[in-house]
């Protein structure tokens, strides 16, 4: 036999490797050479040139790796091209909104707009404040967790170390249907029921319950999910001792899982926080402070946003991109509690 007939086959799946930064080089031609294009083509929109670069980002590295490093290699680079750049599709808005916001929003936003309301302030006049919101907004939504937090909680533990039968699958359907309801239904459910029926009039405790409606499938949900991730050792290990089954839960199911617990529930204000349809539906909106959430209508920082925003003038606009602001901090800090719970929580 010669030696070629002797000399092992070579492995196609085997090739050069590219450098780490070959990505970047990529992803850094890709947007000069599709800014070239686009003003070559005499398009002036940022969405077009991001578009095109996108484009030739993951064309450009399946072809260099594809001719480098093999067809399978190159293959695994594109997935993981189109991965990144769907990644930035999603976080460019994003990104935008915060900088939009965050640009137009700290013109008026200081101490005094923070511990004042809008009182005897027009629409049109500078100054005024948020105070009045703020307050309404962190009572009707501390109602609302007080209402739902407990309901959902008991729920999730029900469906998850009690429920068997025809009960809990009713239970988990109407939590499922719960979970699409748009705003303005609850708001609408609530209006007939708390002031039409029995002639209770707008206030921050009405649309805490239409809020309680939306946030109560989001503890369940997120609660039940918790609660299914305990391991049955545990539960068994503590039975197997004697322990009643309602100590079991209360002293190791619950300790075990309260950190996603409470980051569901944290989760479920933030989400309730920015509702402005059951606010519109049932608080009513007032410029004067009402720290009474039981009587009377109830300022709110969606509803503030919108009625300044409608009000059409440059001041009101400021204020309404600052209360935005302060919404989004809001709620951005509200996540980082979350998170620092659950990290500070998370079983060892």
């Amino acid at each position: 036999m010669s030696n070629a007939t002797l000399s092992p086959r070579r492995d196609s799946l085997r090739g050069a490797t590219l450098p780490k930064w070959f990505a970047w080089a990529v992803a850094a031609g890709s947007l000069a050479l599709g800014y070239g294009i686009s003003a070559a083509a005499g398009l002036h929109s940022d969405v077009q040139w991001a578009l095109i670069a996108a484009v030739l980002f993951v064309v450009g590295s399946y072809a260099v790796s594809a001719k480098i490093e093999g067809a399978r290699q190159a293959k695994d680079r594109t997935a993981t091209s189109l991965v990144w750049v769907a990644f930035l599709l999603a976080v460019t808005p994003l990104a935008s909104l915060l900088w939009e916001t965050a640009e137009r929003g700290v013109k008026v936003l200081d101490g005094y707009f923070l511990t004042h309301s809008m009182g005897v302030v027009a629409d049109a006049e500078p100054g005024g404040g948020i105070y009045h919101a703020l307050l309404g907004t962190l009572e009707q939504v501390g109602l609302a967790a007080l209402i739902s937090v407990p309901v959902g909680v008991l729920t999730a533990i029900y469906l998850v170390e009690y429920g068997r039968g025809k009960l809990a699958k009713a239970v988990t359907f109407f939590v499922d249907v719960m979970t699409g309801i748009p705003s303005i239904v609850a708001g609408l459910f609530i209006l007939s029921l708390w002031v039409l029926i029995l002639k209770m009039g707008p206030s921050g405790f009405a649309g805490s319950l239409a809020l309680s409606i939306l946030m109560i499938p989001v503890v369940v949900r997120s609660t039940e999910e918790m609660l299914k991730l305990v391991p049955n050792e545990l539960r068994e290990a503590s039975l197997a001792l004697g322990v009643p089954k309602w100590r079991t839960i209360l002293k190791v199911v619950l300790p075990t899982s309260i950190g996603g617990i409470i980051t569901g529930i944290m989760l479920a204000v933030a989400r309730i926080t920015g509702e402005t349809a059951p606010v519109l539906l049932l608080v009513w909106g007032t410029d004067f402070i009402n720290a009474n959430p039981f009587q009377d209508p109830q300022e709110s920082l969606p509803m503030y946003i919108y009625l300044q925003f409608g009000a059409g003038s440059d001041p009101a606009y400021d204020r309404a991109w600052a209360a935005a602001l302060t919404l989004i901090a809001f709620i951005m800090i509200l996540n980082l509690v979350a998170r620092g719970i659950a990290r500070w929580k998370a079983p060892r």
